[in-house]
């Protein structure tokens, strides 16, 4: 059974893990740049730019695919960003591995 006191401790280390991810700013492009979506490292979305020729109602399919293309490029980049801070102590320290 787990100890109250140390999941206590897990959970406040989740708490800090979440924050740090809240603070990376990730910014996902589409393809020709006109979109881009910036997120954070907890997939929140924060902001986004369109291109002002984009504005006009004709354009609707571009900007549904721009979006898409942006949201990937975020993903990819936040995927590679996390894997850059894995510490792998630190997970094993959750997990009880000493």
């Amino acid at each position: 059974m787990i100890n109250p006191v140390e999941l206590l401790k897990m959970q406040n280390e989740a708490k800090k893990m979440q924050n740090k991810m809240r603070e990376k700013k990730i910014k996902g492009e589409s393809k020709n740049g006109m979109i881009i979506i910036f997120m954070n490292g907890a997939q929140e979305f924060e902001d986004i730019y369109i291109d002002e020729q984009y504005l006009d109602p004709d354009m609707a399919g571009a900007i549904k695919n721009g979006m898409k293309e942006a949201f990937k490029d975020y993903q990819k980049k936040l995927q590679k960003d996390m894997a850059q801070d894995v510490d792998l102590e630190q997970i094993k320290k959750l997990f009880g591995n000493k």
